[in-house]
């Protein structure tokens, strides 16, 4: 297994099947659209190969915040549903947390929506704690 960048639209089409997976309310060519749109402010997407196979796919961000110093935020993470229990995940989390320190961040996050306990399991057991409770008004109007 190795982790690659998708720098190339080339890439990013190859890896969007298995990001559709986590976000099927995209379609592939709107999916590639908001990518090139975060991209612009630093949107990265790592991904594990292995035999000419997307294992896992994870789009995440460097940044900086008062509570959190420097660190990464994990947007998009998920394993192609082919391959689960095959090491891609802890692979993919163990190679964030080295190029977390080799760029200097302190710390790593992501958000889980609360039905993915599988996920959750995973999370726990690879090192992340539960530090919050994540609120949003995802339907925002004038009123």
């Amino acid at each position: 297994m190795e982790i690659k960048f998708a720098d190339s639209e080339e890439q990013l089409r190859m890896v969007s099947p298995v990001l559709l997976q986590l976000r099927p309310q995209y379609t592939e060519e709107t999916l590639l659209k908001q990518i090139q749109e975060q991209r612009k402010n630093g949107y990265l997407v790592a991904y594990v190969e292995d035999d000419n196979k997307v294992l896992c796919v994870a789009g995440f961000v460097m940044g900086q915040k008062l509570a959190w110093q420097k660190h990464i935020y994990i947007d998009d993470l998920v394993t192609n549903e082919a391959h689960r229990s095959a090491g891609a995940g802890k692979f993919i989390i163990n190679w964030f947390k080295k190029f977390a320190v080799e760029n200097g961040c302190q710390q790593l996050h992501l958000d889980s929506g609360v039905q993915r306990f599988a996920a959750h399991k995973f999370y726990l057991r690879e090192g992340f704690n539960i530090r919050s409770h994540h609120f949003s008004i995802v339907e925002l109007n004038d009123n």
